[in-house]
């Protein structure tokens, strides 16, 4: 079974985020095509725009739109410590998308846990 990861972490400011998640989209829609087995989604921001936040929502509802594909993405929300705003946002994406939705209360978001995240394997 194959078992793949997709990151999308950091700060997302974009003024014209389209310009950014189109080409997100447009590739999780080819991938999707030829998905098979689990997929874990790791979703980290410091902050992201009310623009993004759209966008984010689309690819979402893009992967938990299609039974096969929802029952078995695993959406982690990973949140800083104390950032109520991040985990309330979180909390109303895990109400918009039909797929396992999980919590993660980081201590820091920064450089060194973005590489942490990226070299686990859970």
């Amino acid at each position: 079974m194959n078992n793949e990861r997709i990151f999308i972490m950091g700060r997302s400011i974009i003024e014209n985020p389209s310009t950014f998640y189109e080409p997100v989209i447009n590739w999780i829609r080819e991938f999707s095509k030829s998905w098979t087995g689990k997929t874990k989604i790791d979703l980290g921001f410091e902050y992201i725009n009310t623009g993004s936040t759209k966008w984010l929502y689309i690819i979402l509802r893009e992967l938990s739109a299609k039974r096969q594909l929802a029952e078995n993405v695993e959406i982690r929300w990973h949140f800083e410590r104390g950032d109520e705003d991040m985990c309330e946002l979180g909390l109303i994406i895990r109400s918009l998308v039909n797929c396992p939705f999980s919590f993660i209360e980081v201590n820091s978001m920064n450089d060194r846990f973005y590489e942490e995240v990226s070299l686990t394997d859970s």
